[in-house]
């Protein structure tokens, strides 16, 4: 018996989970987990459904992991920042049989919830239901699914990414086992959950510390100097970042960083962008300790990693395929294999399962060439099989680590009766990686700031362009397609990258 049933039965007084404000032993999070996944149960979530998540970082969002789990459904986890029409789109899409959703969000989840899905609510009625709930235990089970993920596509509407491992105990156990082996995690492990649990990476790898039994520390919202100081109080051992903490990090002054003791964290997994090389050997020297693992991959999979001590050697790389993982590195155009060195699109050979878009046969079809999947991204492998990024899906910003895809800002920008026609894209910022930028074809006179908040009324405040032009015409091809890749290489030149 591995992972969490074992974790349950063998470690109940071991502390599973903290926060600023509250903690639980793995024995409280079994019995808190039973509880509410009976609550789920009265309220009609049953085996094989989806339950969505739309809380901030909490431990109520563990407990709801840990329910579904229970219960053997799909947790659906969303971004807590949505607007009402992104979320109505989402719940649509999924059909989840009932949320768990803060009641600060009411507002939003009521407007977006249009088929009356039954909700939970976390600082409402959420904390009274869960206390009043049968106490029968619910045996603490393996997770018979992944998450379900929803991730934006070149369509402009987020697609669900469903995995293929489900309602498979055996492949589920062995994956989380694949994924023990590679990172080395420990049940002495103290993990640092640094951003928020609705995104793949963090929640994945505090599923992992938990998976072994470990403790789970969560932060509610980043802050550079809160990170060291929980390392410091905790004595945090790993940890899962982005190269936007990195940058903020390395911001803090030297005297401030020497107030704490950062000797304990022996790990960092990074990913969710290019990090820059000076930004990645700074962080190296200021966790001499730790060992700096940079994963390439999506939400569709993990592809490759480096350490440390190899980008060192190889400056830039993303590393080589994880175990059972192959890389294939294909001619866009002819669709045969290219030489080493020489780039092209990026395929996966994943070692365990398939996934699809839910409710999207034909983006599933252009994602998957036989047994490998692509996610547009370019690059190259050398001799020894490590691979380099040299460029992306053309349209896709990555924004302190969060992927925007310009397309949905520009079908809101669209619906402005003074909007013509827009270009969105990425420009380079020394903070994020990457800033938007809209140029905008109007109609008539409009004011930038009317614009402006026309997208911050219909986006999340992370979609909405940092810098917005105005113009008569827009850069187009002869058929009338406007001409991004102009503007877009206007706005890159000069700053030795493109990415």
């Amino acid at each position: 018996m591995d992972g969490y049933p074992r974790t349950a039965s063998e470690r109940r007084s071991h502390l599973a989970v903290a926060c600023e404000t509250e903690s639980l032993t793995y024995g409280e999070l079994d019995e808190r987990s039973s509880r509410l996944a009976a609550v789920l149960s009265d309220l009609g979530v049953h085996a094989g459904d989806r339950l969505g998540i739309m809380l901030p970082n909490s431990i109520e969002f563990i407990e709801c992991l840990a329910a579904s789990a229970k219960l053997e459904v799909s947790s659906l986890t969303i971004n807590w920042h949505l607007k009402a029409d992104e979320l109505a789109w989402i719940l649509a899409d999924s059909d989840p049989s009932a949320l768990v959703a803060h009641v600060d969000l009411a507002e939003v989840v009521e407007i977006a919830n249009d088929a009356q899905r039954p909700i939970l609510w976390v600082g409402g009625d959420y904390e009274d239901r869960v206390a009043a709930a049968r106490t029968d235990a619910i045996p603490y089970a393996w997770p018979t699914s992944w998450p379900v993920i929803y991730t934006s596509g070149t369509s402009g509407r987020p697609k669900g990414v469903v995995h293929g491992a489900t309602a498979a105990v055996e492949i589920m156990a062995g994956a989380y086992n694949a994924l023990t082996a590679l990172w080395g995690y420990r049940p002495t492990d103290v993990h640092l959950v640094a951003g928020p649990l609705y995104h793949a990476g963090p929640s994945g790898y505090c599923n992992l510390t938990l998976y072994v039994g470990g403790t789970v520390i969560i932060m509610d919202e980043w802050d550079p100097r809160e990170f060291l100081r929980i390392v410091d109080t905790h004595r945090v051992t790993t940890t899962f970042l982005t190269p936007a903490h990195f940058i903020r990090l390395l911001e803090v002054p030297p005297e401030e960083w020497a107030r704490y003791d950062v000797t304990s964290l022996r790990h960092v997994i990074h990913a969710g962008a290019p990090c820059p090389s000076s930004v990645k050997s700074r962080i190296i020297e200021a966790f001499p300790l730790a060992e700096i693992w940079e994963l390439y991959g999506a939400s569709e999979g993990g592809a490759t990693r480096v350490s440390g001590d190899d980008w060192l050697v190889r400056p830039g790389t993303v590393g080589q395929p994880w175990p059972g993982v192959e890389i294939h590195i294909v001619d866009p155009d002819s669709g045969e294999r290219v030489s080493v060195g020489q780039d092209g699109l990026i395929y996966v050979r994943p070692a365990q399962g398939r996934f699809h878009y839910h409710n999207d046969q034909e983006k599933t079809a252009s994602a998957w060439r036989d047994d490998a999947f692509t996610v547009g991204d370019v690059g190259h492998l050398d001799a020894d099989g490590f691979l380099y990024l040299t460029d992306r899906r053309a349209d896709m910003v990555i924004r302190a680590g969060v992927n925007v895809y310009p397309r949905e800002i520009e079908e809101v920008l669209h619906r402005h009766d003074a909007v013509v026609d827009c270009a969105v894209f990425g420009i380079p910022d020394d903070r994020d990686g990457e800033q938007l930028k809209a140029v905008i074809e109007t109609r008539r006179a409009v004011p930038v700031e009317e614009l402006a908040d026309w997208c911050r009324a219909h986006l999340d405040a992370f979609k909405c362009p940092s810098v917005i032009d105005l113009t008569d015409t827009l850069p187009r091809d002869p058929n009338g397609k406007v001409l991004k890749r102009l503007l877009r290489d206007e706005a890159w030149s000069g700053t030795g990258r493109s990415i």
